[in-house]
């Protein structure tokens, strides 16, 4: 069955190292929606960071950001779909994070807030292309009802924040890495495989139609959840093992390579 929807993941996906979209991996998305094909961002970014590559590939179609915990029209600003972690529940991540001395940024109607400015800050300001609310100690009382927290930490103690996280709040968030130093928490519903869901019925095509295309374990819902799911030759193995195809690695064009593969039409 032809593919109809294309859902690209951003980093370490679409974005080559220098967080740059290749000159092939633009023409074949060029191509691709030329041909009728709607490609979007699946991406765990906020829609401000998200954005500018949107407009950069021409994507008219909603962006799914925040993990999927929101849909976005990129040119609208139509909202599809958004969910948020409950406020209660929020209160008591945020005091477990304070307790423990971890960093967590919080996601709150499109604005990331932080206590403090920190070496960790600067670098997330950098990578993502924006800039941090400095909420003070005030970060702690706030009322939080975030379309995400983000955990930025060494791998083996985002191993063990998820764990813990997990383990306090079973039904109450979703807790998944997007990098081997980055854990995201949404509302526990949210997920890239359900927003693609949500977008693929909205854009009435099948399920059979959509091909998802990711690396990290935060894209493992949407590449089970698509007809076609293509792992990133980065990809960690648990994504392999589900995808029905494996391109080259993000510094490869691995995503030009899967489009040109699988979805374009031969002259």
């Amino acid at each position: 069955m032809a593919i109809k929807l294309v859902a690209v993941d951003m980093d370490d996906t679409l974005l080559d190292g220098t967080l740059q979209v290749s000159t092939r991996t633009c023409e074949a998305i060029g191509k691709a929606q030329e041909q009728g094909v709607v490609v979007t961002i699946a991406t765990g970014r906020m829609f401000t960071s998200a954005l500018p590559f949107a407009k950069q590939l021409n994507m008219q179609a909603p962006l799914i950001i925040y993990n999927g915990g929101m849909v976005r029209c990129p040119i609208s600003k139509e909202m599809v779909l958004h969910k948020t972690i409950e406020a209660d529940v929020a209160g008591k991540v945020v005091e477990l994070f304070r307790q423990r001395g971890w960093y967590l940024q919080s996601y709150i109607n499109d604005e990331l807030y932080v206590a403090e400015r920190s070496e960790k800050v600067i670098y997330y300001e950098k990578f993502a292309n924006i800039k941090a609310v400095v909420a003070g100690a005030e970060f702690y009382s706030m009322k939080h009802e975030p379309t995400k927290f983000l955990a930025l930490a060494e791998p083996h103690e985002i191993q063990q924040i998820q764990k813990i996280v997990n383990a306090e709040f079973s039904g109450e968030v979703f807790a998944a890495t997007s990098k081997a130093t980055f854990l995201e928490l949404t509302h526990p519903s949210v997920n890239k495989g359900h927003a693609l869901a949500v977008l693929a019925e909205k854009l009435n095509i099948k399920r059979e139609e959509v091909m998802a295309i990711g690396d990290s374990n935060n894209d493992y819902p949407m590449i089970e959840y698509a007809g076609f799911g293509v792992a990133m030759g980065n990809a960690s193995d648990r994504v392999k093992g589900i995808a029905q195809a494996v391109t080259a690695h993000n510094n490869a064009h691995g995503v030009a390579e899967a489009i040109e593969k699988y979805v374009l039409r031969q002259a």
